[in-house]
């Protein structure tokens, strides 16, 4: 059985994927991982400041869209994806039947 999860693409060349189990560690992770990566001097001064008081006052969510609003980059973000396992995969004889190719 799957579970949901919540992941971004950041379209650098190449892309970036990342996957966490919620919106809010998702955010945390592309607070960490891209925004606090970003060179300051790349920046209007207002923007980088605004983007370091939210990181310093750990509003992980707030950073990242203000990151994405004022970026070059577009990032494409997920906030409940389903997460397929290998135990899914013995259920699929079962469910085949079940799909629109097999029906009529």
């Amino acid at each position: 059985m799957s579970r949901l999860v919540a992941c971004a693409v950041v379209r650098h060349d190449p892309p970036e994927v990342f996957v966490a189990e919620d919106i809010e560690t998702l955010n945390w992770v592309l607070a960490l991982q891209v925004v606090a990566a970003t060179p300051g001097g790349t920046l209007p001064l207002t923007v980088r400041d605004d983007l370091r008081a939210a990181l310093l006052d750990e509003r992980w969510g707030d950073a990242v869209e203000l990151w994405i609003v004022h970026g070059d980059i577009p990032v494409d973000v997920y906030t409940s994806v389903d997460l397929f396992a290998p135990a899914d995969v013995e259920f699929a004889p079962a469910e085949l039947q079940f799909r629109p190719l097999f029906e009529g």
